[in-house]
């Protein structure tokens, strides 16, 4: 095991792998802007660094920084969390480059899935079912003309980043173009990388996603499924495990977990990966992307596995195999995460310093999160305050929990969403379990 791991991230992430390293005896480094001086994980961590400005620019995104605080640490291998430097190719091969573990895949799988055209391309030939559509669009010529070919509706997606950004969806064949080119558009500002493609868009869907994990062995395990469909503006808000769509039914359950294993072994997989797939009413699943890092809803599936995920990634990245002859994990109970971000009613971003905090307790109740009373919500980065998840033996006294938990939650010095949860949790169309990705336009529109 490592003696020394740097977290190339903040907050809730930061303070969560932090966490995890203690368990396991593992000395940790924290790095930390400006605005961050007297945050919670730079405070935890056994040695910490300041790496540049507030903006992220100048921080958490300046890989020669955060290297050079890695080696001058002694730290033997990087954990960059979930954001930021988590799916950059370059900043995994300069820690390969500097003699540091990263603790995620290798570059070059990275770059291959995370190439949301090359990932389709690869999933066909691994025989996992991709959302019918085109290769990389030349231009928005072509894409008017690709749009008439799949048929409307579609989806203009470009192949790098995520986050819902550069994403658009046509409507009518003659929009494709313009679509194309304010995709385009904003997937350059955002990702440097303006390259998009096109799918046919599957409505109405459910987003359902497959946690996988492998090591150098050639090992793939996966440990079951969440339902992420409750979004908004493609950022998932509420996420569950399992799924309780009426559709996933032990058989496709298992063929899509089948796949999702079939997809890691073909590239070689190393580290904790999601696979995520489109599922439709009629049992029909569908490859979207591959998620190449720990994702922000991984606590649901740890709540009904027992496997500690960050612990796995920590243990495969050194070396270790994964359990011998497992190919499933078994899930039991039920488990629910509610995303709790710093916004107003009308979904505007707050900030402010936190003047009161109570945070809910009891039996299989977690809430992971940076805050602390003084804390300070700054506008540098994402508005996500922490993650609130429960467990329960059924899903409807999970539901129950997680509705006694929103309401015991207190965060003073900024607005937060936990009223939007609370009327998610009651809306019939979320209890009856058979909701799709539209939800929140019934919601609130």
């Amino acid at each position: 095991m490592f003696q020394k791991v740097l977290i190339a991230n903040r907050g809730e992430v930061a303070v969560r792998i932090i966490r995890a390293c203690k368990e396991m005896g593992v000395r940790t480094v924290a790095v930390y802007s400006t605005a961050d001086e007297e945050s919670l994980h730079a405070t935890l961590a056994d040695e910490a660094y300041c790496i540049g400005g507030p903006r992220a620019s100048e921080s958490y995104l300046n890989i020669d920084a955060i290297l050079t605080v890695a080696i001058a640490s002694g730290a033997s291998a990087v954990h960059p969390g979930y954001g930021f430097l988590s799916e950059n190719v370059e900043f995994a091969r300069e820690c390969r480059e500097h003699g540091l573990v990263f603790i995620g895949p290798s570059p070059e799988v990275m770059q291959r899935m995370g190439d949301k055209d090359e990932a389709r391309r690869t999933a066909r030939a691994a025989g996992v079912p991709i959302v019918p559509g085109c290769d990389l669009l030349d231009s928005p010529e072509q894409a008017e003309a690709e749009a008439r070919k799949i048929g409307c509706p579609v989806l203009v997606k470009a192949r790098a980043g995520g986050g819902g950004r550069g994403i658009r969806k046509v409507e009518r064949p003659e929009d494709a173009a313009v679509a194309f080119e304010s995709a385009s558009s904003e997937a350059q500002a955002a990702f440097g990388d303006g390259a998009c493609y096109m799918e046919k868009f599957v409505s109405p869907a459910h987003h359902v996603e497959v946690q996988v994990i492998g090591d150098r062995f050639g090992h793939v395990m996966s440990l079951g499924e969440r339902e992420c469909s409750v979004q908004r503006k493609n950022q998932k808000l509420l996420e569950e495990s399992p799924s309780p769509c009426p559709a996933l039914t032990d058989d496709v359950r298992l063929r899509m977990e089948k796949c999702a294993r079939d997809l890691a072994r073909s590239v070689g997989y190393e580290g904790l990966g999601t696979i995520e797939f489109l599922l439709d009413d009629a049992g029909s699943f569908y490859f979207m992307e591959m998620n190449t890092r720990l994702q922000v809803e991984h606590p649901v599936t740890e709540f009904v596995t027992g496997h500690d995920l960050v612990k796995w990634q920590l243990r495969v990245a050194a070396g270790m195999p994964l359990p011998e002859g497992v190919d499933a994990a078994p899930v039991s109970g039920h488990a629910i995460e509610c995303r709790i971000n710093a916004e107003t009613p009308d979904f505007r971003p707050s900030c402010g310093t936190i003047s009161m905090l109570h945070v809910p307790n009891g039996p299989w109740v977690r809430f992971d999160s940076a805050l602390y009373v003084g804390s300070v919500v700054s506008p540098f980065y994402d508005s996500m305050l922490g993650k609130l998840i429960v467990y329960s033996p059924t899903r409807e006294e999970a539901i129950r929990k997680m509705r006694s938990a929103l309401g015991e939650l207190v965060v003073d010095g900024v607005e937060c969403n936990a009223d939007l949860q609370l009327d998610v949790l009651a809306n019939d169309e979320f209890l009856s379990g058979n909701y799709h990705t539209n939800l929140m336009e019934h919601l609130y529109e």
